[in-house]
């Protein structure tokens, strides 16, 4: 029997299909020549079915946004799941993990962390509004970090906030810089991050 869509997961479905056309066509062409006509020609919509769904080609790139930010949590989240003890850290293998997640397509990730960072460099009000956004990110995975410390049986040398803040700025820069110089920066990367984690819980 074929399935019925509901109105909302139709929606759903039209609201996927121009996120992803944004996401492929600011990664191919640049935020700024990657018309809303464009974006609605690449899934067969009209302009109109942006401003349906988003109102604005700001909104829709905001959105865009939220989605690759809640896909770094998770992926980030999956990772770190996998990790029982600290001392049990096999550095090679949590950066051939960390590489395979940042390598789904990492041109295109990269490209478009940057592109996304200049767009809210250039718009202080869109800056704005994606402020408690950014602070509920570094939050979120400060509380992640916290709570798999623990978890490990270790403790962290600074507080997981700055942990945080640092894994989330340099993440894209990591991605980039690989990509660009042609060297595996995912290890030293990681060497950084984990000097900042006592091995043990109780430990100087």
């Amino acid at each position: 029997m074929t399935e019925r869509w509901t109105r909302e997961r139709r929606l759903q479905h039209t609201r996927n299909l121009l996120l992803d056309a944004a996401e492929e066509l600011v990664a191919r062409k640049g935020l700024g020549s990657a018309s809303l006509v464009d974006i609605a020609d690449a899934v067969g919509y009209t302009r109109g079915a942006i401003y349906s769904h988003f109102g604005s080609k700001e909104e829709l790139l905001l959105a865009v946004i939220e989605r690759y930010r809640q896909r770094f949590l998770d992926g980030f989240a999956d990772l770190m799941s996998s990790l029982q003890r600290f001392d049990d850290l096999n550095l090679d293998d949590l950066a051939a993990r960390w590489r395979e997640l940042s390598n789904t397509d990492a041109k295109r990730t990269a490209i478009l962390e940057y592109e996304f960072t200049l767009f809210l460099l250039r718009n202080p009000e869109a800056r704005k509004r994606v402020a408690a956004q950014r602070l509920e990110t570094v939050q979120w995975l400060s509380d992640y970090i916290t709570s798999s410390a623990v978890r490990m049986c270790a403790t962290l040398r600074l507080p997981a906030a700055d942990l945080a803040r640092v894994i989330l700025a340099t993440n894209g820069g990591v991605t980039l810089n690989s990509l660009v110089d042609d060297e595996d920066l995912y290890r030293p990367f990681l060497q950084l991050v984990t000097s900042g984690i006592n091995p043990s819980l109780g430990s100087a």
